[in-house]
Protein backbone atom coordinates (compact mmCIF):
# COMPACT_ATOMS: atom_id res chain seq x y z
CA UNK A 1 0.00 0.00 0.00
CA UNK A 2 1.40 3.44 -1.37
CA UNK A 3 0.93 6.63 0.41
CA UNK A 4 -0.54 9.46 -1.67
CA UNK A 5 2.08 12.26 -1.68
CA UNK A 6 1.25 15.68 0.34
CA UNK A 7 0.07 18.33 -1.17
CA UNK A 8 -0.95 15.73 -4.40
CA UNK A 9 -4.60 15.04 -4.64
CA UNK A 10 -6.85 12.19 -6.39
CA UNK A 11 -9.84 13.19 -8.27
CA UNK A 12 -12.20 9.86 -8.07
CA UNK A 13 -14.83 9.94 -10.74
CA UNK A 14 -17.90 12.07 -8.85
CA UNK A 15 -15.23 14.50 -8.06
CA UNK A 16 -13.91 15.11 -11.31
CA UNK A 17 -17.32 15.17 -13.24
CA UNK A 18 -18.16 18.41 -11.34
CA UNK A 19 -14.52 19.41 -11.59
CA UNK A 20 -14.85 19.35 -15.84
CA UNK A 21 -18.13 21.05 -15.70
CA UNK A 22 -16.39 24.04 -13.83
CA UNK A 23 -13.59 23.76 -16.23
CA UNK A 24 -15.95 23.49 -19.25
CA UNK A 25 -17.68 26.49 -17.93
CA UNK A 26 -14.46 28.68 -17.11
CA UNK A 27 -13.18 27.56 -20.98
CA UNK A 28 -16.50 28.69 -22.85
CA UNK A 29 -16.38 32.24 -21.15
CA UNK A 30 -12.76 32.94 -22.55
CA UNK A 31 -13.80 31.00 -26.09
CA UNK A 32 -16.52 33.58 -26.05
CA UNK A 33 -13.96 36.48 -25.79
CA UNK A 34 -11.73 34.90 -28.64
CA UNK A 35 -9.02 32.91 -26.04
CA UNK A 36 -7.35 30.49 -28.52
CA UNK A 37 -6.41 27.52 -26.59
CA UNK A 38 -2.59 27.16 -26.41
CA UNK A 39 -0.97 23.59 -24.64
CA UNK A 40 2.79 23.96 -22.81
CA UNK A 41 5.10 21.72 -21.66
CA UNK A 42 5.07 21.08 -18.21
CA UNK A 43 9.01 21.13 -17.36
CA UNK A 44 11.28 24.02 -18.30
CA UNK A 45 14.68 25.34 -17.67
CA UNK A 46 15.29 26.45 -13.87
CA UNK A 47 17.46 28.90 -14.93
CA UNK A 48 14.05 30.87 -16.67
CA UNK A 49 12.30 31.04 -12.85
CA UNK A 50 16.13 32.01 -11.22
CA UNK A 51 16.38 35.00 -13.61
CA UNK A 52 12.79 36.39 -12.73
CA UNK A 53 12.70 35.59 -9.34
CA UNK A 54 16.48 35.29 -7.87
CA UNK A 55 18.32 32.13 -6.67
CA UNK A 56 15.44 31.47 -3.74
CA UNK A 57 13.14 30.61 -5.61
CA UNK A 58 14.61 27.10 -6.38
CA UNK A 59 13.46 26.30 -2.93
CA UNK A 60 9.82 26.22 -4.04
CA UNK A 61 10.19 24.47 -6.81
CA UNK A 62 10.60 21.24 -7.97
CA UNK A 63 13.65 21.39 -9.74
CA UNK A 64 16.23 18.47 -10.34
CA UNK A 65 19.00 17.90 -13.20
CA UNK A 66 17.86 15.36 -15.88
CA UNK A 67 19.65 12.75 -17.29
CA UNK A 68 21.56 15.77 -20.10
CA UNK A 69 22.70 17.57 -17.27
CA UNK A 70 20.40 20.21 -17.34
CA UNK A 71 18.94 21.52 -14.52
CA UNK A 72 15.09 21.89 -15.02
CA UNK A 73 11.72 21.80 -13.01
CA UNK A 74 7.93 21.61 -12.73
CA UNK A 75 6.57 24.50 -14.09
CA UNK A 76 5.15 26.41 -11.08
CA UNK A 77 3.57 28.77 -13.78
CA UNK A 78 2.49 29.73 -17.21
CA UNK A 79 3.49 33.41 -17.60
CA UNK A 80 6.97 32.95 -18.28
CA UNK A 81 6.22 30.07 -20.33
CA UNK A 82 3.82 31.86 -22.52
CA UNK A 83 6.52 34.70 -22.41
CA UNK A 84 9.01 32.27 -23.77
CA UNK A 85 6.11 31.57 -26.46
CA UNK A 86 5.68 34.51 -27.85
CA UNK A 87 9.20 35.89 -27.64
CA UNK A 88 10.11 32.77 -30.20
CA UNK A 89 7.19 33.55 -32.96
CA UNK A 90 6.60 37.12 -32.22
CA UNK A 91 6.73 38.54 -35.79
CA UNK A 92 4.23 36.21 -36.72
CA UNK A 93 1.70 36.55 -34.56
CA UNK A 94 -1.04 38.42 -35.17
CA UNK A 95 -1.77 40.97 -32.16
CA UNK A 96 -3.69 41.19 -30.12
CA UNK A 97 -2.39 37.77 -29.13
CA UNK A 98 -5.22 36.23 -26.58
CA UNK A 99 -4.54 32.91 -25.18
CA UNK A 100 -6.17 30.28 -22.66
CA UNK A 101 -4.76 27.26 -21.17
CA UNK A 102 -5.66 25.08 -18.17
CA UNK A 103 -2.74 22.51 -16.83
CA UNK A 104 -1.61 21.71 -13.68
CA UNK A 105 1.29 23.54 -11.68
CA UNK A 106 3.77 22.38 -9.03
CA UNK A 107 5.45 24.43 -6.20
CA UNK A 108 7.22 22.96 -3.08
CA UNK A 109 5.08 25.06 -0.57
CA UNK A 110 3.12 24.94 2.79
CA UNK A 111 -0.26 22.85 2.15
CA UNK A 112 -3.32 25.03 3.42
CA UNK A 113 -6.93 25.46 2.74
CA UNK A 114 -7.17 25.78 -0.95
CA UNK A 115 -3.46 25.35 -1.66
CA UNK A 116 -1.73 22.39 -2.58
CA UNK A 117 1.55 21.75 -4.43
CA UNK A 118 0.15 20.39 -7.27
CA UNK A 119 -2.41 22.50 -8.65
CA UNK A 120 -4.89 23.80 -11.65
CA UNK A 121 -4.85 27.23 -12.96
CA UNK A 122 -6.56 28.17 -16.34
CA UNK A 123 -4.85 31.06 -17.50
CA UNK A 124 -5.83 33.62 -20.27
CA UNK A 125 -3.53 36.30 -21.28
CA UNK A 126 -3.91 39.58 -23.64
CA UNK A 127 -0.79 40.20 -25.55
CA UNK A 128 -0.03 43.76 -27.42
CA UNK A 129 -2.24 45.98 -26.42
CA UNK A 130 -1.49 48.76 -23.49
CA UNK A 131 -5.22 49.83 -24.21
CA UNK A 132 -7.32 49.87 -21.13
CA UNK A 133 -10.20 47.87 -23.22
CA UNK A 134 -7.34 45.27 -22.57
CA UNK A 135 -7.13 45.39 -18.84
CA UNK A 136 -11.49 45.78 -19.21
CA UNK A 137 -11.93 42.96 -21.25
CA UNK A 138 -9.56 40.56 -18.93
CA UNK A 139 -12.11 41.79 -16.28
CA UNK A 140 -15.19 41.42 -18.11
CA UNK A 141 -14.23 37.63 -19.01
CA UNK A 142 -13.48 37.07 -15.29
CA UNK A 143 -17.15 38.48 -14.53
CA UNK A 144 -18.74 36.46 -17.06
CA UNK A 145 -17.32 33.06 -15.81
CA UNK A 146 -18.35 33.74 -12.49
CA UNK A 147 -21.85 34.43 -13.72
CA UNK A 148 -21.48 31.56 -15.78
CA UNK A 149 -20.88 29.23 -12.73
CA UNK A 150 -24.14 30.25 -10.84
CA UNK A 151 -22.51 33.18 -8.57
CA UNK A 152 -24.00 37.04 -8.16
CA UNK A 153 -22.26 40.39 -7.33
CA UNK A 154 -23.40 39.54 -4.01
CA UNK A 155 -21.10 36.64 -3.80
CA UNK A 156 -18.01 38.24 -4.93
CA UNK A 157 -15.87 41.41 -5.75
CA UNK A 158 -13.50 42.35 -7.76
CA UNK A 159 -10.04 44.14 -5.56
CA UNK A 160 -8.98 46.90 -8.59
CA UNK A 161 -5.57 48.67 -7.57
CA UNK A 162 -2.41 49.39 -10.04
CA UNK A 163 0.91 49.07 -8.95
CA UNK A 164 2.25 52.11 -9.89
CA UNK A 165 0.09 54.37 -8.43
CA UNK A 166 1.81 52.04 -4.92
CA UNK A 167 4.88 53.48 -6.62
CA UNK A 168 4.24 56.72 -7.47
CA UNK A 169 2.85 57.56 -3.82
CA UNK A 170 6.03 55.89 -2.14
CA UNK A 171 8.47 58.15 -3.54
CA UNK A 172 5.96 60.94 -2.88
CA UNK A 173 6.85 60.34 0.46
CA UNK A 174 11.32 58.73 -0.01
CA UNK A 175 13.18 59.02 -3.30
CA UNK A 176 15.16 56.34 -1.71
CA UNK A 177 12.41 53.51 -0.62
CA UNK A 178 12.98 50.40 -2.05
CA UNK A 179 9.42 49.95 -3.69
CA UNK A 180 9.75 46.49 -3.90
CA UNK A 181 10.11 45.44 -0.54
CA UNK A 182 7.37 48.53 0.19
CA UNK A 183 4.76 47.17 -2.19
CA UNK A 184 5.68 43.10 -0.92
CA UNK A 185 4.45 44.81 2.75
CA UNK A 186 1.39 45.97 1.32
CA UNK A 187 0.40 42.84 -0.53
CA UNK A 188 0.85 41.29 2.87
CA UNK A 189 -1.11 43.67 4.89
CA UNK A 190 -3.78 41.76 5.38
CA UNK A 191 -2.14 38.72 6.98
CA UNK A 192 -0.27 40.40 9.64
CA UNK A 193 -1.04 43.02 12.54
CA UNK A 194 -1.16 46.82 12.01
CA UNK A 195 2.24 47.07 14.17
CA UNK A 196 3.97 44.47 11.94
CA UNK A 197 2.74 45.82 8.69
CA UNK A 198 4.18 49.36 9.55
CA UNK A 199 7.65 47.91 10.97
CA UNK A 200 7.63 46.19 7.12
CA UNK A 201 7.15 49.78 5.94
CA UNK A 202 9.58 50.83 8.00
CA UNK A 203 11.90 48.43 6.84
CA UNK A 204 11.20 49.26 3.33
CA UNK A 205 12.73 52.99 3.63
CA UNK A 206 10.29 54.74 5.13
CA UNK A 207 9.64 56.43 8.72
CA UNK A 208 6.59 55.16 11.17
CA UNK A 209 4.79 58.24 10.92
CA UNK A 210 5.02 58.12 6.81
CA UNK A 211 4.45 54.35 7.07
CA UNK A 212 1.16 55.32 9.64
CA UNK A 213 0.81 58.20 6.46
CA UNK A 214 1.07 55.90 3.47
CA UNK A 215 -1.01 53.23 5.00
CA UNK A 216 -4.23 55.60 5.79
CA UNK A 217 -4.12 56.85 2.47
CA UNK A 218 -3.87 53.55 0.67
CA UNK A 219 -6.94 52.13 3.15
CA UNK A 220 -9.39 55.71 2.12
CA UNK A 221 -9.15 54.38 -1.52
CA UNK A 222 -9.77 58.12 -2.30
CA UNK A 223 -8.31 58.72 -6.04
CA UNK A 224 -8.92 62.39 -5.87
CA UNK A 225 -6.66 62.22 -2.67
CA UNK A 226 -4.40 59.86 -4.19
CA UNK A 227 -4.18 62.40 -7.13
CA UNK A 228 -3.64 65.25 -4.93
CA UNK A 229 -0.90 63.85 -2.65
CA UNK A 230 0.91 61.89 -4.99
CA UNK A 231 0.81 64.83 -8.06
CA UNK A 232 2.89 64.09 -11.10
CA UNK A 233 4.35 60.57 -9.44
CA UNK A 234 0.91 59.34 -9.95
CA UNK A 235 -1.06 60.99 -11.96
CA UNK A 236 -0.87 58.50 -14.97
CA UNK A 237 -1.36 55.80 -12.88
CA UNK A 238 -4.80 57.40 -11.46
CA UNK A 239 -5.82 58.20 -14.94
CA UNK A 240 -5.26 54.87 -16.44
CA UNK A 241 -7.44 53.01 -13.08
CA UNK A 242 -10.09 55.38 -14.06
CA UNK A 243 -10.18 54.49 -17.59
CA UNK A 244 -9.84 51.33 -17.02
CA UNK A 245 -12.94 51.16 -14.57
CA UNK A 246 -14.23 53.09 -16.45
CA UNK A 247 -14.23 50.71 -19.56
CA UNK A 248 -15.43 47.78 -17.67
CA UNK A 249 -18.70 50.26 -17.22
CA UNK A 250 -19.12 49.54 -20.87
CA UNK A 251 -18.53 46.17 -20.82
CA UNK A 252 -20.65 44.71 -17.99
CA UNK A 253 -18.51 44.63 -15.53
CA UNK A 254 -18.05 47.63 -13.17
CA UNK A 255 -20.34 46.57 -10.68
CA UNK A 256 -17.93 43.71 -9.87
CA UNK A 257 -15.08 46.04 -9.29
CA UNK A 258 -14.21 47.69 -5.71
CA UNK A 259 -10.99 50.47 -5.97
CA UNK A 260 -8.54 48.92 -3.36
CA UNK A 261 -5.34 49.67 -3.25
CA UNK A 262 -3.83 48.00 -0.04
CA UNK A 263 -4.62 44.92 -3.04
CA UNK A 264 -0.77 44.58 -4.38
CA UNK A 265 0.07 41.05 -6.01
CA UNK A 266 3.12 40.07 -4.68
CA UNK A 267 5.01 39.36 -7.83
CA UNK A 268 7.64 41.43 -8.62
CA UNK A 269 6.67 41.71 -12.67
CA UNK A 270 3.15 43.06 -12.33
CA UNK A 271 3.33 46.82 -13.87
CA UNK A 272 -0.04 48.61 -14.14
CA UNK A 273 -3.52 47.44 -12.98
CA UNK A 274 -3.45 44.61 -10.76
CA UNK A 275 -6.76 42.45 -9.32
CA UNK A 276 -7.79 39.77 -6.76
CA UNK A 277 -11.61 38.34 -6.55
CA UNK A 278 -12.73 38.10 -3.05
CA UNK A 279 -15.55 35.99 -1.35
CA UNK A 280 -17.99 39.22 -0.95
CA UNK A 281 -19.04 37.11 2.62
CA UNK A 282 -15.65 37.34 3.85
CA UNK A 283 -16.32 33.74 4.79
CA UNK A 284 -13.66 32.38 2.46
CA UNK A 285 -10.39 34.74 3.74
CA UNK A 286 -7.90 33.84 0.51
CA UNK A 287 -8.11 35.57 -2.63
CA UNK A 288 -10.13 33.07 -5.16
CA UNK A 289 -8.20 34.05 -8.05
CA UNK A 290 -6.36 37.32 -9.34
CA UNK A 291 -4.10 39.21 -12.25
CA UNK A 292 -3.29 42.13 -13.89
CA UNK A 293 -0.87 43.56 -16.20
CA UNK A 294 3.15 43.12 -16.79
CA UNK A 295 4.37 45.17 -19.50
CA UNK A 296 8.46 44.29 -19.44
CA UNK A 297 7.98 40.95 -19.50
CA UNK A 298 8.29 39.78 -22.87
CA UNK A 299 11.01 42.43 -23.50
CA UNK A 300 12.94 40.82 -20.09
CA UNK A 301 12.52 37.58 -21.74
CA UNK A 302 14.47 38.71 -25.11
CA UNK A 303 11.49 39.58 -27.11
CA UNK A 304 9.97 43.30 -28.77
CA UNK A 305 8.20 45.48 -26.17
CA UNK A 306 5.00 43.99 -25.64
CA UNK A 307 2.69 45.05 -23.39
CA UNK A 308 0.81 41.99 -21.84
CA UNK A 309 -2.06 41.56 -19.18
CA UNK A 310 -4.01 38.48 -17.59
CA UNK A 311 -5.56 36.35 -14.96
CA UNK A 312 -4.63 33.09 -13.45
CA UNK A 313 -7.77 31.09 -12.08
CA UNK A 314 -6.70 28.74 -9.66
CA UNK A 315 -9.39 25.71 -9.40
CA UNK A 316 -8.72 25.31 -5.57
CA UNK A 317 -9.98 28.12 -4.11
CA UNK A 318 -11.95 28.84 -6.78
CA UNK A 319 -14.03 25.66 -5.38
CA UNK A 320 -13.91 27.34 -1.96
CA UNK A 321 -15.93 29.95 -3.19
CA UNK A 322 -18.46 28.32 -5.33
CA UNK A 323 -18.63 25.72 -1.83
CA UNK A 324 -19.73 28.56 0.28
CA UNK A 325 -22.30 29.94 -2.25
CA UNK A 326 -24.07 26.92 -3.06
CA UNK A 327 -23.19 26.64 -6.71
CA UNK A 328 -20.27 24.43 -6.61
CA UNK A 329 -21.67 21.23 -9.52
CA UNK A 330 -22.74 18.10 -7.32
CA UNK A 331 -20.16 15.44 -7.16
CA UNK A 332 -22.03 12.63 -8.94
CA UNK A 333 -22.26 10.49 -11.82
CA UNK A 334 -25.00 11.11 -14.99
CA UNK A 335 -25.18 8.30 -17.03
CA UNK A 336 -28.42 8.08 -19.73
CA UNK A 337 -29.06 4.49 -20.47
CA UNK A 338 -28.22 0.98 -18.84
CA UNK A 339 -28.61 -1.59 -21.13
CA UNK A 340 -30.04 -4.64 -19.25
CA UNK A 341 -29.03 -7.82 -20.47
CA UNK A 342 -30.87 -10.99 -19.44
CA UNK A 343 -29.71 -14.57 -21.34
CA UNK A 344 -28.03 -14.58 -24.52
CA UNK A 345 -28.63 -11.15 -25.88
CA UNK A 346 -25.76 -9.44 -26.64
CA UNK A 347 -25.85 -8.69 -30.55
CA UNK A 348 -28.95 -6.73 -30.00
CA UNK A 349 -28.30 -4.71 -26.82
CA UNK A 350 -24.89 -4.20 -28.43
CA UNK A 351 -27.04 -2.32 -31.06
CA UNK A 352 -29.33 -0.44 -29.15
CA UNK A 353 -26.41 0.87 -27.52
CA UNK A 354 -24.52 1.64 -30.81
CA UNK A 355 -27.37 3.58 -31.74
CA UNK A 356 -28.04 5.49 -28.38
CA UNK A 357 -23.90 6.38 -28.59
CA UNK A 358 -24.07 7.76 -32.23
CA UNK A 359 -27.06 10.02 -30.83
CA UNK A 360 -24.88 11.89 -28.33
CA UNK A 361 -25.77 9.60 -25.29
CA UNK A 362 -23.79 8.08 -22.21
CA UNK A 363 -24.65 4.50 -22.47
CA UNK A 364 -23.25 1.71 -20.46
CA UNK A 365 -23.95 -2.38 -21.30
CA UNK A 366 -23.29 -4.87 -18.34
CA UNK A 367 -19.45 -6.41 -19.15
CA UNK A 368 -19.32 -8.54 -16.75
CA UNK A 369 -22.02 -11.20 -16.91
CA UNK A 370 -23.67 -10.16 -13.61
CA UNK A 371 -27.43 -11.42 -12.14
CA UNK A 372 -30.51 -9.25 -13.01
CA UNK A 373 -30.24 -7.89 -9.68
CA UNK A 374 -26.88 -6.76 -9.40
CA UNK A 375 -26.91 -5.02 -12.85
CA UNK A 376 -30.08 -3.03 -11.66
CA UNK A 377 -27.94 -2.02 -8.58
CA UNK A 378 -24.92 -1.02 -10.91
CA UNK A 379 -27.38 1.10 -12.83
CA UNK A 380 -28.44 2.75 -10.06
CA UNK A 381 -24.93 3.60 -8.56
CA UNK A 382 -24.19 5.23 -12.03
CA UNK A 383 -27.28 7.21 -11.68
CA UNK A 384 -28.79 5.96 -14.91
CA UNK A 385 -31.71 7.83 -16.11
CA UNK A 386 -33.56 4.91 -17.90
CA UNK A 387 -33.00 1.30 -17.99
CA UNK A 388 -33.65 -0.87 -21.25
CA UNK A 389 -33.76 -4.21 -20.40
CA UNK A 390 -33.32 -6.80 -23.18
CA UNK A 391 -33.92 -9.93 -22.35
CA UNK A 392 -34.80 -13.41 -24.09
CA UNK A 393 -38.46 -13.27 -23.47
CA UNK A 394 -39.02 -9.83 -24.59
CA UNK A 395 -37.07 -10.36 -27.58
CA UNK A 396 -39.36 -13.54 -28.58
CA UNK A 397 -42.11 -11.10 -28.72
CA UNK A 398 -39.93 -8.07 -30.40
CA UNK A 399 -40.21 -5.77 -27.34
CA UNK A 400 -37.73 -4.59 -24.90
CA UNK A 401 -38.78 -3.22 -21.43
CA UNK A 402 -38.19 0.49 -20.98
CA UNK A 403 -37.63 1.83 -17.21
CA UNK A 404 -38.24 4.75 -16.14
CA UNK A 405 -35.40 5.02 -12.91
CA UNK A 406 -36.59 8.21 -10.97
CA UNK A 407 -39.95 6.83 -10.73
CA UNK A 408 -39.81 2.95 -11.27
CA UNK A 409 -41.95 2.82 -14.30
CA UNK A 410 -41.76 1.35 -17.10
CA UNK A 411 -42.99 -0.49 -20.03
CA UNK A 412 -42.72 -1.73 -23.14
CA UNK A 413 -41.48 -0.61 -26.64
CA UNK A 414 -40.86 -2.74 -29.96
CA UNK A 415 -37.51 -3.23 -30.35
CA UNK A 416 -37.88 -2.02 -34.02
CA UNK A 417 -38.92 1.47 -32.89
CA UNK A 418 -36.78 1.25 -29.74
CA UNK A 419 -34.54 4.48 -30.72
CA UNK A 420 -36.07 4.63 -33.65
CA UNK A 421 -35.56 8.05 -34.72
CA UNK A 422 -35.87 9.14 -31.82
CA UNK A 423 -32.35 10.82 -30.40
CA UNK A 424 -32.97 10.59 -26.83
CA UNK A 425 -36.20 8.27 -26.27
CA UNK A 426 -37.88 7.53 -22.40
CA UNK A 427 -40.41 5.71 -20.52
CA UNK A 428 -43.01 8.73 -21.52
CA UNK A 429 -42.58 8.25 -25.38
CA UNK A 430 -44.03 4.49 -24.74
CA UNK A 431 -46.17 4.21 -22.35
Amino acid sequence: MYDRLKGFRDFYPGEMSARREVIDTVESAAGRYGFREIGTPYLERTQMYVDKSGEEIVEELYAFEDKGGRDITLTPELTPTVARMVVAKQQALSKPIKWVSTRPFWRYEQVQQGRFREFYQTNADIFGSSEPEADAEILAFAADMMTDLGLTKDDFEFRVSHRDILGGLLRSFDEDVDVRDAVRAVDKSAKVEREEYLGLLSDAGLSYDQAREFADLLDRGDLDEIAEFGGENVDSAVENLRAVLAATEDFGAREFCKVSLTTARGLDYYTGVVFECFDSTGDVSRAAFGGGRYDDLIESSGGQPTPAVGVGIGLAPLQLLCQRAGVWPEEELSTDYYILTVGDTRTEASEIARELRAAGNVVEVDVSSRSFGAQMSYADSINAETVVIVGERDLENGEVTVKDMTSGEQTTADIDDFPGERDAPTYEDYE
